[in-house]
C-alpha cells in the first residue's frame, strides 16, 4: 500500500478530512489498495464532511479519484483551503458544494507534465496522453466556475496562481474564510500571480520540475512514463 496522505476526525460537528502535504507521494496507478481503503473510510459513515486542504499537488490518478469519491458522496462536502490548493490538490477541491479559502491561501493551475523516453512515435502518444489528461481536468475546472474551457485552456497555460479573492471572482471558490457573511471585500482587478512573483516564497515548498520526489509522479505502464500535475 502505498504511504497514506490523508488523516480523518470526528467531533460533535461531524467528520473532518485533513489533506495535509503532497498527494500520494508514492504513486496509486496500479494500487488496488489504497484507493479502496480512502473510499472504505469516505464511506464508513454518513453525514456532511468538511475537508482541509493544504497540497501542493500530486498523483493526477489519486487526486481525479478522490475528486470523483467526494463527488459521489451523499452528504454535502465543504472544501477549506487553508494554505495552497496547487496542481492536482486544485482538482480536490473542485469536488466542494462550497470551497472557502483563507484570505492567505493560494490556489494554482496549470498544464500536466510528463517524463517520457523513446522514439519521435512514443513522444507523440506522450503528448497525445498529456492533451487528454489536460482536457479531463478542464472538465473538473468548467463544472464548477463556469468559464469557458479556452479560457480555462489559457490559465493552465499560463500556470497562474490566484489569491482568495481572485478565485472566486473566477468561481473556483464560493467565500473567504473569517470574513463576516454580509460584508464585501472591496473589489480589485484580482491579481494573477506570476511566477516571479511568489517564486521568493513557495519556491522551497514545491517540488522541482525534473525530480522525482514529493509532487505528481505517477508511473504509467511498464515504460516508465512518468505523469505529473
Amino acid at each position: 500500500m502505498g504511504k497514506k496522505f490523508w488523516n480523518w476526525a470526528e467531533s460533535k460537528d461531524g467528520r473532518t478530512l485533513y489533506l495535509d502535504g503532497p498527494i500520494a507521494e508514492e504513486t496509486w496507478f496500479g494500487d488496488e489498495v489504497t484507493p479502496k481503503q480512502f473510499k472504505a473510510e469516505l464511506m464508513s459513515s454518513t453525514g456532511d464532511i468538511t475537508v482541509w486542504l493544504n497540497s501542493p499537488g500530486g498523483d493526477v490518478f489519486a487526486a481525479s479519484q478522490i475528486y470523483n469519491m467526494l463527488m459521489d458522496y451523499k452528504g454535502n462536502v465543504t472544501v477549506k483551503i487553508d494554505g495552497i490548493a496547487a496542481s492536482a490538490a486544485s482538482v480536490v477541491a473542485m469536488a466542494g458544494s462550497e470551497v472557502l479559502m483563507s484570505p492567505v491561501s493560494m490556489m494554482m493551475i496549470h498544464n500536466p507534465m510528463t517524463i517520457a523516453f523513446g522514439d519521435a512515435e512514443e513522444m507523440g502518444k506522450a503528448i497525445s496522453m498529456l492533451d487528454e489528461v489536460k482536457e479531463s481536468l478542464i472538465n473538473a475546472y468548467e463544472l464548477k466556475t463556469g468559464l469557458p474551457r479556452s479560457k480555462l485552456s489559457q490559465l493552465m497555460d499560463a500556470e497562474s496562481w490566484f489569491n482568495a479573492q481572485k478565485a472566486i471572482e473566477l468561481g473556483f471558490a464560493d467565500q473567504i474564510m473569517f470574513s463576516p457573511e454580509k460584508e464585501q471585500l472591496p473589489q480589485t482587478e484580482g491579481l494573477l500571480f506570476s511566477k516571479m512573483a511568489v517564486v521568493n516564497s513557495l519556491l522551497g515548498k514545491l517540488p522541482r520540475k525534473g525530480k522525482p520526489q514529493g509532487m505528481d509522479i505517477t508511473v504509467l505502464d511498464k515504460r516508465l512514463d512518468l505523469l505529473k500535475y
